[in-house]
């Protein structure tokens, strides 16, 4: 069983492995036979493939020697007619430029700029039509070939011309023979055809060159003349010829014209060429034919579509360059300028607008830096810097005179009252924009020799009326034009106060404006949002803006003895609708959501404010309480103050001027909590034998501690401090250095000082007007100007100065350059005012610039490092945010008290006695009678300043004297005062004296503010005395 079974098994297997050998053999099979299809199919690729290589390459070499045929046949036909005496006929021409054209490449340029060449030269032939290349035209199986061909010509031309340099001088001949083919045939002007039989095909040959315009024009015609005109004109210097500006000004003109100044040929126009930088500059020189475009311009974008349609299209540079030439456009042509001017302004508003949403205040990773814009966030084609500034000499014509008093005609036109007869004769006509900016800055100094009424509102003229509108929009575009063009600002500023007259003619028309005149208006307009409330609004802006400007460069002797533009009376007027304005905005609640639009108003009426407070405050042109508003109540102030209301704090940190002073709200004020603050500080005197002086510190010792400090370091003797010229006030001194840590010094000077204030303690020391606006942090205000402050330095050397500002002649001529020579302790050194002053001449041109440098030197530079020390030790104590309250005289006023006369019924008032003495005391009555009718003022200051140890009175008056004036009777020296008992003062009281006290001098305890007086028995005596006890210069132990 077992054996069979094995040979089944083995039979079995043999049939496995039988089959497995079929299986294996079909596959062997199938892989060669799909093999071999493969192969034959490689096989059949191969030749195809090789067919196609050999048909391409035949196709090549067939090609090649075509081209090389053609090539050769060219440069026969060239080297033929340039060697032949007689003329290649027309149709030869045609034929060759065929080949041409179906050979050419960029190599080929030599052939086709002689083809160019032999066209142009076969269309000068007199006489001779089968010659001239256009006959083409007329033949009716060859026109639309012909015209293909020029086409194709043309075209080329224009891709040649997009790659020349017109700066290269052999590239610049290409430029003109390209140019001159595309003049020659897109105008049948020059065609010799058109004479004589010519005529009666002048139609259809018109229809032919247009044909070849609108061809160009959809293949990009004026993108070609773009960046050729972009490539000889975006430098300092142009590279295009007048001949060739000339031509591609006639031709962008062509298609225009042709198609009657359709919208789509001017859209064209405007961006293409239009947006070239100066163009029209370079164009001017040249007086083509314009064809009335500005009006053409001016009503196609006034069309608020099209303008933004345009601006789109142009990004940030060439959008300003387009406005560029149109303005100067509007310059060249004033009676259009005249006639479309309300189209005119909105054009150009509605460009600076579009260009202002992307100008942005700061730089970040989504901005660029744009020469004109600043910080733009839309790409800026820097290749363009080069000419920004031609297009910035172009801007400039918008605030040039000629424009100003055209488009500011009605307000200019307007009669201030003038009370002189004869009118002053009006200045030359010059080109005002090509003038340096220097020279706008000497005629904004010019004195006006009109004379006239105060300008005061008066109302009465509707704000809805054409009029105003006008000058409502004309006011818009400047204002648009000052937070757009943010790097030539101050430029926009100084054209437009050039006029003396513009900024007074313009208070007059808002004096006119509604019912009332001005202020109640422009109160309501704060609360409407309407088109019209923000136009008003933006006039009021851009009179702020610009008289703020105006005041700022105005020295003194301009403003207040010539008084140009303004008269100081009108300054009050308008400073008291400022000030209402103002504070209208902040007491309203309009501030404190304020943004925008409003938030920007609110910054231009609050600056042209405090610019005429802190002049107000420097040398006084307002009346007595004149910044004060009336209907303020400081109590409420301060219980909102206290509360944390928003109100409260706008109104103490924009307009503290307007709370007065003289009242219970001030002390509060004053003692508003300070967490710099240290703690009480006690002070024990000892005399000069080494003993310690009699006297407990309640506050008192200490104030006549830091008095005597306080004059031992502020006298001239030591140096730390110098007085100035004239009124002998104090400031920090150039040479303190002398001195080991003297900035050790000043900053602990400063630290007592600003000590002496929180307590209230007056100390009588005078600062330099300059030092104390240093001090409050003014010099660091946009709206500061050293030179306004050099008075407070030195009188003399301020007039100087300024007759340096108003010298005529050369100032070169004077000698002086960019430094200051300074007498150091007998060796002259000299102070750089800028880099290589000592070699850089004052000139002209530089004069203003050397004025403010040097003043600026004067009184910073040579004090910088002591001022800074004073500063930081005064700002230990005293709240920075504090100062902003107060002007230069407040806080001189707060040093050293009020500078009025002593009010000695005042001093009676808030007296407190002592020792048995009463307000009817006969010896009371005397020191009253004495100080009133025999003592001098000088000498009722000394007496104040014998008892309190200050010669002024308190600022707020003698109720705030802390502790109050006291006067005590008293019967021994010092030594042996014990105090008030109950026998001396009934003694005091019934006037019982133990002995003549005739022999003692009455003394003072400065701590407590108490005067000690012996009961006298004479009023002489007393008289006498107290004379002699004043006059001396001793403390507690006098008796």
């Amino acid at each position: 069983v077992v054996r069979v079974d094995c040979s089944w098994q083995a039979g079995e297997g043999s049939c496995t492995d039988m089959f497995a050998a079929t299986q294996t053999s079909k596959s062997q099979f199938l892989d060669k036979a799909r093999q071999a299809r493969e192969e034959r199919k490689g096989h059949k690729e191969k030749e195809r493939a090789a067919t196609q290589i050999q048909a391409l390459v035949r196709r090549y070499l067939c090609r090649c020697r075509l081209q090389n045929q053609f090539r050769k046949e060219v440069d026969e036909f060239f080297s033929v007619t340039d060697t032949a005496a007689t003329k290649r006929n027309a149709l030869s021409i045609f034929k060759i430029a065929r080949k041409l054209l179906f050979i050419c490449r960029k190599d080929d340029k030599l052939r086709f700029e002689k083809l160019c060449r032999t066209i142009l030269s076969s269309m000068d032939v007199e006489n001779e039509p089968k010659v001239w290349y256009v006959s083409l035209a007329l033949s009716k199986d060859l026109t639309i070939p012909w015209l293909k061909q020029i086409k194709d010509v043309l075209w080329i031309s224009c891709e040649f011309l997009k790659t020349l340099k017109p700066d290269i001088m052999q590239e610049s001949k290409l430029v003109t023979l390209y140019l001159t083919m595309l003049i020659t045939f897109t105008d049948t002007a020059t065609w010799k055809i058109m004479k004589g039989k010519g005529e009666p095909f002048k139609s259809a040959l018109n229809r032919i060159c247009e044909n070849i315009m609108g061809h160009l024009n959809q293949k990009g015609f004026y993108s070609i003349l773009q960046i050729l005109l972009t490539n000889g004109l975006a430098r300092s210097r142009p590279s295009l010829s007048k001949s060739m500006l000339t031509a591609i000004f006639s031709l962008s003109l062509r298609p225009v014209i042709a198609a009657h100044f359709s919208d789509n040929l001017l859209r064209s126009f405007l961006i293409h060429i239009m947006s070239v930088p100066a163009v029209v500059s370079h164009l001017n020189s040249l007086t083509p034919e314009t064809h009335d475009l500005l009006r053409k311009f001016i009503l196609f974008l006034s069309r608020e579509e099209q303008c933004l349609d345009i601006c789109v299209c142009l990004e940030g540079s060439h959008t300003l360059c387009l406005l560029g030439n149109l303005i100067q456009l509007g310059y060249l042509n004033e009676k259009v300028l005249e006639e479309e001017a309300n189209h005119f302004v909105k054009v150009l508003t509605d460009m600076l607008s579009y260009c202002q949403r992307y100008v942005s205040q700061k730089k970040s990773n989504l901005t660029h830096w744009h020469p004109v814009l600043g910080w733009f966030s839309q790409t800026v084609d820097y290749g363009l810097n080069e000419s920004m500034p031609l297009v910035t000499r172009q801007l400039q014509y918008l605030w040039g005179v000629p424009v100003i008093r055209t488009l500011f005609y009605d307000v200019l036109s307007k009669k201030l009252e003038a009370q002189d007869p004869t009118p002053p004769p009006p200045p030359p006509p010059t080109l005002q924009n090509n003038l340096p900016v220097k020279s706008l800055f000497k005629r904004a100094f010019q004195k006006s020799a009109s004379v006239r009424n105060i300008l005061k509102p008066v109302g009465g003229k509707r704000v809805d009326s054409a009029e105003v509108q006008k000058v409502c929009s004309i006011c818009v575009l400047y204002q648009t034009a000052l937070t757009t063009l943010t790097q030539i600002r101050l430029q926009i500023l100084t054209g437009l106060t050039y006029l003396d007259d513009l900024l007074p003619k313009l208070w007059a028309f808002i004096c006119e404006l509604g019912l009332q005149g001005g202020l109640k208006l422009f109160l309501e307009c704060l609360n409407n949002d309407t088109e019209e409330s923000k136009q008003l609004l933006a006039m009021l802006m851009l009179f702020c803006d610009c008289s703020r400007h105006l005041i700022t460069i105005l020295d003194d002797i301009e403003l207040y003895e010539e008084q140009i533009s303004f008269k100081t009376e009108e300054l009050v007027t308008i400073s008291s609708f400022l000030n209402t304005f103002v504070y209208k905005m902040i007491s309203d609640g309009i501030l404190e959501n304020a943004k925008g639009e409003k938030l920007d108003l609110f910054h231009s009426v609050h600056g042209w404010l405090m610019v005429l407070y802190e002049r107000d405050c420097r040398r006084r042109f307002s009346p007595d309480d004149h910044w004060l508003r009336k209907d303020l109540k400081p109590s409420l102030l301060f219980q909102e103050l206290e509360k944390g209301k928003k109100r409260a704090q706008l109104l103490l940190q924009y307009i503290p001027h307007v709370i007065p002073h003289k009242n219970d709200g001030y002390d509060q004020l004053r003692r508003l909590p300070v967490n710099s603050m240290k703690g009480v500080i006690r002070v024990k005197f000892v005399n000069d034998l080494g003993v310690d002086e009699a006297g407990i510190d309640q506050d008192g010792v200490f104030k006549e501690f830091l008095e005597e400090i306080i004059k031992k370091v502020f006298n001239p003797a030591l140096n730390l401090f110098k007085t100035t010229s004239g009124d002998e006030r104090l400031y920090p001194s150039p040479t303190s250095n002398i001195h080991e840590n003297h900035l050790l010094l000043f900053e602990f000077v400063g630290k007592m000082l600003g000590k002496a204030m929180y307590e209230g303690i007056v100390v009588d020391v005078p600062f330099a007007s300059f030092f104390l606006s240093q001090v409050l942090g003014h010099h660091h205000s946009t709206f500061y100007s050293s030179i306004d402050e050099l008075p407070s330095l030195d009188s003399e050397f301020y007039k100087n100065l300024t007759s340096i500002k108003r010298y005529d002649g050369d100032v070169s001529d004077l000698g002086l350059t960019l430094s200051y020579d300074e007498d150091v302790m007998g060796q002259l050194v000299c102070h750089e005012l800028t880099p290589g002053g000592k070699s850089t001449p004052v000139t002209n041109e530089n004069k203003i610039s050397y004025i403010h440098l040097m003043a600026h030197f004067r009184m910073h530079t040579q004090i910088k490092e002591q001022t800074a020390a004073f500063i930081r030790g005064f700002r230990c104590i005293i709240n920075p945010e504090w100062l902003h309250m107060f002007s230069t005289p407040e806080l001189q006023r707060l040093v050293s008290g009020d500078n009025a006369e002593i009010d000695l019924d005042d001093l009676k008032k808030h007296t407190v006695y002592y020792g048995g003495f009463h307000s009817s005391h006969r010896v009371i009555i005397w020191l009253w009678d004495i100080l009133s009718s025999d003592f001098t003022p000088e000498e009722r200051a000394m007496f104040l300043k014998f008892v309190t140890s200050c010669s002024r009175p308190p600022l707020l008056g003698f109720a705030y004297l802390k502790p109050p004036f006291s006067i005590r009777c008293v019967e021994v020296s010092d030594d042996q005062d014990t105090g008030d008992t109950l026998g001396s003062v009934l003694r005091g009281f019934f006037t019982i004296r133990k002995k003549e006290p005739g022999g003692r001098l009455p003394t003072s305890s400065t701590c407590f503010n108490l005067l000690k007086l012996p009961n006298y028995s004479k009023k002489s005596i007393l008289r006498d005395k107290l004379r002699y006890a004043i006059s001396m210069n001793t403390g507690f132990e006098l008796s």
